[in-house]
């Protein structure tokens, strides 16, 4: 008697399905496998050539968009990937949030119809002073009410888009209330998200916000969500004409998180230079194989320390300079992936 047990393939799918819990409209030639991460992209204006480091050009954009459609990536709403995330719901492998800041003209005349017409979802953040003043080059209010109806999730970058690791308390307060409270007055519901303007903020920034009613807070530090991130300080990453070639956005898109604990300095406002960098890799595995970490004026950092199996530091000769510096990890990881680890710090004039 043959012991092989042969099953019809009608049934396999069945019994993989119930075992796996994917859903049998999820068999087929892609299956949206259960991920605890995701990458966030940080766009700001569309075809405008003269500002290379803000914009992509039109090609560019058409590319990235052919790219998120190929079938590879889930495009998913800004509310939705970081509820899922932070309450431990899977989201699909290779999912992907696109949020857009400061609500420049060229989002609405180029950015936005393309994204549209390509069913893609994706978030504003407005600074609202420019909003009020009809300043040239930006939205109206009429144009974001008009992406807001269709579906837009909108977002705060304050009043008056300061830089706010600078700022006192009361003056971020008031900025991050009023900025809320006048996207209310226009759009009928209280923001849920601030985006920190040139992605510079600080302890008190972010308490800040928090106590302004923000739940969640955007940086401009590359790096992918995890549960375990600082959902008040999250990272997302740059797209601009310089950093918008296809196989860069693709190697971004592609990107597992880093998942870190007990990083210091936990302030994004530096107040002792050179500091201390360092973190816990929350694999109990330990460090990955071939991690190396970056910082974006000085390069390679080869003075790096492992203490035990999963903590890492990182030692600087040079004091950092004014301004924005970011420090970046990396490890190789599964399917020519990469696994990324990044944070930014403000450093006062």
């Amino acid at each position: 008697m043959n012991s092989r047990l042969h099953i019809s393939l009608p049934l396999f799918v069945a019994l993989v399905s119930v075992v796996f819990a994917i859903p049998l409209a999820l068999v087929g030639a892609r299956v949206a496998v259960a991920s605890d991460s995701g990458v966030i992209l940080m766009y700001h204006r569309f075809g405008e050539d003269a500002y290379p480091s803000t914009s992509v050009t039109v090609e560019q954009l058409d590319s990235h968009i052919e790219e998120l459609l190929a079938g590879a990536y889930t495009v998913l709403p800004l509310s939705e990937m970081v509820d899922s995330i932070r309450k431990g719901v899977p989201v699909p492998d290779r999912a992907v949030a696109i949020t857009v800041d400061d609500a420049y003209a060229s989002l609405y005349e180029t950015g936005w119809p393309k994204l549209r017409d390509a069913g893609l979802p994706f978030t504003v953040f407005v600074a609202t002073r420019a909003i009020d003043a009809g300043l040239s080059g930006y939205m109206s209010w009429d144009q974001i009410r008009e992406l807001h109806d269709a579906g837009v999730e909108i977002g705060s970058q304050t009043v008056t888009h300061l830089h706010m690791a600078d700022a006192d308390y009361e003056t971020n307060l008031a900025e991050l209330s009023d900025s809320s409270a006048r996207l209310e007055a226009e759009l009928g519901k209280k923001p849920r998200f601030v985006a920190y303007p040139y992605g510079e903020a600080s302890s008190e920034a972010i308490q800040a916000a928090f106590e302004a009613g923000y739940e969640i807070g955007f940086g401009q530090h590359s790096g992918v969500l995890f549960q375990q991130a600082d959902f008040m300080y999250l990272p997302r990453y740059p797209i601009n004409m310089n950093y918008g070639g296809l196989d860069r956005f693709r190697r971004v898109i592609n990107t597992l998180p880093l998942a870190v604990a007990d990083l210091t300095p936990t302030n994004p406002k530096l107040l002792e230079n050179p500091p201390v960098f360092g973190f816990t890799v929350a694999d109990p595995s330990g460090i990955p194989f071939g991690l190396a970490c970056y910082h974006s004026q000085f390069g390679k950092v080869e003075r790096m320390e492992v203490l035990g199996k999963r903590r890492v530091e990182l030692r600087f000769d040079q004091v950092f300079p004014p301004g924005r510096n970011r420090i970046n990890c990396t490890a190789p990881g599964p399917s020519a992936r990469w696994r990324w680890f990044g944070m930014q710090y403000y450093v006062p004039e």
